[in-house]
């Protein structure tokens, strides 16, 4: 009897486990089962967003555009062209061979703006980060000597007034009218007095900065370098200057350099400290050499173009013989392959075949030259 009751409590017991095994395996598949549905829809929408991503992919390739291909051919733009850099003296009540009339500067920013010119700064111009509305054409605007007549402060009841006859006032205002004629032009000016009050010395190099035009090095006394022939006195009037303009206007450089009466050195081998030098621990570097000027400059991407002997046009009507703004546009007019025309970007180099041969390649920077045939 012991033993059949012993043998019923073993089976019970045996039972039990069987009992308990099955189900946790039961539990296990289903919980099993949950994890390989759980995985496979994950897996499902890894491949929807695969899906989509490749497909927006492909519609970004077949929506790319090659920016060549929206360059206006038909404006026969032409980036190897060549550029006026302007060259003003003053503003004054009569005309003459280095003086302009108020009226007489008007109607030449008119006559520019008419014909299609629009001014980049002249440090654009040399590092040919030229950015102007495609058909168009660049110039630049420098002015020489900084007199009074360049920039004139007149005070009216405490407020300091911009002289609506000035060079800087007939700009502000034009361009107050013509949006699209920047406030671009640089000063070169000389000596301790620019612009000829004292007083606003510091107050008239900063506003000019501010307002976007450049300030450039006229020397220290409108040194005549073709009666210099020392290194040391070069680097003087040249660093001298420098360091006193830059005193004035914080963190700001002055890097280029017109050259008075047009006049270097007789040594030629002291023409690189035309280019940079030292005075008295400071150092001066120019990017921009400027002659009086004769014809326009080539563009900077030309194989003769030389930053530091660029050629200006004497933006005059007096004693010019043939070779003055009036008789550069009345050429460019007639001769519209000789004129620079801007592709409207600033990223691509366009320049029709035949003037291939004329583009210095080691001169586009990152830029890409585009060749097309007219």
């Amino acid at each position: 009897m012991r033993k059949t009751i012993k043998f019923i409590s073993i089976a019970l017991i045996l039972l039990l486990l069987v009992a308990g095994c099955s189900g946790n395996t039961s539990k296990t598949k289903a919980d099993n089962d949950s994890m390989s549905d759980n995985q496979a829809q994950q897996n499902n929408e890894g491949k929807v967003d695969n899906n989509e991503n490749e497909q927006e992919k492909d519609e970004e390739e077949n929506s790319y555009v090659d920016p060549k291909e929206k360059i206006d051919l038909s404006l026969k733009p032409n980036e190897a062209g060549q550029i006026m850099v302007l060259m003003y003296h003053n503003i004054g009540k009569e005309e003459a061979e280095w003086v302009r009339t108020p009226e007489n500067f008007k109607k030449d920013l008119k006559t520019l703006y008419e014909k299609g010119y629009r001014p980049i700064s002249l440090e654009d111009f040399v590092n040919n980060n030229i950015n102007v509305e495609a058909g168009l054409t660049p110039v630049v605007l420098t002015f020489d000597d900084g007199n009074q007549n360049n920039f004139n402060i007149i005070e009216k009841d405490g407020e300091k007034i911009v002289d609506p006859d000035c060079v800087v006032g007939i700009l502000e205002e034009f361009s107050r009218e013509h949006p699209d004629f920047p406030l671009k032009a640089t000063f070169f000016v000389f000596g301790s007095n620019p612009f000829r009050q004292p007083e606003l010395v510091e107050y008239k190099l900063n506003y000019l900065v501010e307002k976007g035009f450049d300030i450039g090095n006229h020397t220290l006394e409108h040194n005549d370098m073709s009666k210099i022939n020392d290194a040391n006195k070069i680097q003087k009037v040249i660093g001298e200057q420098a360091a006193f303009l830059e005193s004035y206007v914080s963190g700001y450089k002055v890097n280029t350099y017109a050259l008075s009466y047009g006049a270097r050195p007789k040594d030629k081998s002291l023409y690189s400290y035309l280019q940079k030098g030292e005075y008295e621990g400071k150092s001066y570097e120019n990017i921009a050499v400027l002659n009086v000027g004769w014809d326009p400059s080539v563009s900077p991407i030309d194989k003769a173009f030389d930053p530091y002997s660029i050629h200006r046009v004497r933006a005059s009507e007096t004693k010019v013989d043939g070779v003055g703004m009036y008789d550069w546009l009345a050429v460019m007019d007639k001769n519209p392959d000789r004129r620079y025309i801007s592709d409207g970007n600033p990223d691509i180099v366009t320049v029709p075949k035949k003037l291939e041969e004329k583009v210095d390649k080691d001169k586009l920077g990152d830029k890409e030259l585009y060749i097309y045939e007219e």
